[in-house]
C-alpha cells in the first residue's frame, strides 16, 4: 500500500460535511441535498446515477461500469425534523462539530463519499464496491425499499452512529399503533369506563408492566399520545404510538401476540370503549457470524489501525433490517454516538469523522 493509496483530504471532507449539514433535509424533503450531491459527484467524474423513489426524490448510486459490486457503502441523507429551524446548521468548536445530522448521519455520508472519491481520484476505476446514498430512512424507509427493488449486494456497510464500533447484529423493531374509540358526551357526564383517554392510560400501564416484567431485554418508547380536541366534553378518540426495540434473537412473533392479548384483556375490562392494536411495522433483528470475506477484511483493517475488535449489537431500527430481510448481510459502522442522534445539541468529533474515512478507504483497498 503506497502513500497515494492511503491519502484522504481532511479539509475537503470538512467542507463537504459543512455543505451537507447546512442543507436542511428532513425525511421527504431531501431535494436540495440530492441536487447538491449529484452535482458534486458529476463534477468529480464519479459514475453516479439517480434512482427515482418518487416524483421529486431519488437515491444516488455510484457503481463502476462493468463491475460486480460485492459490498455497498450505504448512508442516508435525511434527518429528523429540526429542533430549532432557526439554528440547525454546521457549527464548529475546536474538534467538535455541532448541528442537525452531525451524528446521524451526515458525517458518515461525508466519510463514505470522501473515502470513495479519494480512491477514484487515485486511479482505482474498477472498485468492487458501490457507494449508495438513500432517502427516507428516518420515516418510511422508502429509499432502501426502492434500492432493493433493482439492486442486490452480498454485503453492506451502513454508516449509522456506532462510535466506530463494528455492529454485526441489529435489534428488531415493532412500530405499534394503539387506538381507543368511545362516545363524545358532556364533560359533566364523564365516567372512567367510558373515556378513551382513561382506557388508553390503563392500556399503556399494562404494556409498561409487561415490558418491564416479562420482556426486560426490550426497549420501548411511547412516542406519541393524541386525543380529540374535545373542549368541555369527553373525547371520543385517543391514539398512541409505541416504538419497541428487541434484541436480535427475541421472539418477535410471540411478543406481538402477547401485546394483542393485553389489548384484548383491556377491551373486556372496558367494553364501552373500542380498543385496538395495529402493528404498523415488524422487522426482525439479526446476527452475523464473525467470518466471511468482508468481516475478515474489516478485522484486518482494525488491526492495521490498532483498534480493538469488539463487535456489538446496534440497538436501534435502521435500513439494515430491510437489507437483511432482502438477503443482504449488513454491518453497521459509522462515526458518532447514537445517544447524540436526534438530540437538540447533536454533535460529533471531527477527528472521528476523519478516522471513519480512513477505515472505509482501507477496507475498500483490502477488497481490491
Amino acid at each position: 500500500m503506497n502513500n497515494q493509496d492511503t491519502a484522504i483530504d481532511p479539509e475537503r471532507l470538512r467542507r463537504l460535511l459543512r455543505h451537507l449539514m447546512d442543507i436542511y433535509s428532513p425525511s421527504g424533503k431531501e431535494e436540495e441535498i440530492l441536487a447538491y450531491l449529484y452535482g458534486h459527484a458529476k463534477r468529480k467524474g464519479l459514475p453516479v446515477i439517480r434512482q427515482e423513489v418518487d416524483d421529486s426524490r431519488y437515491n444516488l448510486i455510484v457503481i463502476p461500469p462493468d463491475t460486480d459490486a460485492r459490498v455497498a457503502l450505504i448512508g442516508h441523507l435525511d434527518t429528523v425534523v429540526a429542533y430549532d429551524l432557526e439554528n440547525y446548521g454546521y457549527e464548529q468548536q475546536d474538534d467538535l462539530i455541532i448541528g442537525l445530522g452531525a451524528a446521524d448521519m451526515k458525517s458518515g455520508c461525508a466519510a463514505m463519499i470522501e473515502a470513495y472519491l479519494s480512491l477514484w481520484e487515485a486511479g482505482h476505476r474498477q472498485l468492487p464496491v458501490a457507494l449508495v446514498m438513500v432517502v427516507g430512512e428516518e420515516e418510511e424507509g422508502d429509499g432502501a425499499e426502492r434500492l432493493l427493488e433493482e439492486y442486490h449486494f452480498p454485503w453492506a456497510i451502513i454508516a449509522e452512529p456506532t462510535d466506530l464500533c463494528p455492529c454485526l447484529s441489529c435489534y428488531g423493531y415493532m412500530e405499534v399503533q394503539l387506538s381507543a374509540k368511545g362516545r363524545r358526551v358532556h364533560a359533566s357526564l364523564a365516567s372512567r369506563d367510558q373515556n378513551p383517554i382513561e382506557t388508553m392510560l390503563g392500556l399503556l400501564l399494562h404494556i409498561s408492566h409487561y415490558m418491564v416484567n416479562d420482556r426486560p431485554e426490550g426497549i420501548y418508547n411511547i412516542r406519541n399520545l393524541l386525543s380529540t380536541q374535545a373542549g368541555f366534553a369527553v373525547p371520543d378518540w385517543c391514539e398512541a404510538w409505541l416504538d419497541v426495540h428487541l434484541p436480535p434473537h427475541a421472539p418477535i412473533g410471540d411478543i406481538s401476540l402477547e401485546l394483542e392479548e393485553i389489548v384484548d384483556g383491556v377491551q373486556k375490562e372496558s367494553p364501552q370503549v373500542d380498543t385496538n392494536i395495529r402493528l404498523a411495522t415488524i422487522e426482525a433483528g439479526y446476527e452475523l457470524p464473525e467470518r466471511g470475506t468482508v468481516v475478515e477484511a474489516l478485522q484486518a483493517t482494525y488491526s492495521r489501525h490498532s483498534l480493538a475488535w469488539e463487535p456489538r449489537s446496534f440497538p436501534s431500527h435502521s435500513d439494515a433490517n430491510q437489507l437483511w430481510a432482502s438477503g443482504v448481510k449488513p454491518i453497521l459502522l459509522g462515526p458518532g454516538q447514537l445517544e447524540k442522534a436526534h438530540a437538540p445539541e447533536e454533535s460529533i468529533s471531527f477527528q472521528q469523522v476523519v478516522d471513519a474515512t480512513k477505515l472505509y478507504r482501507d477496507l475498500i483497498i483490502s477488497l481490491l
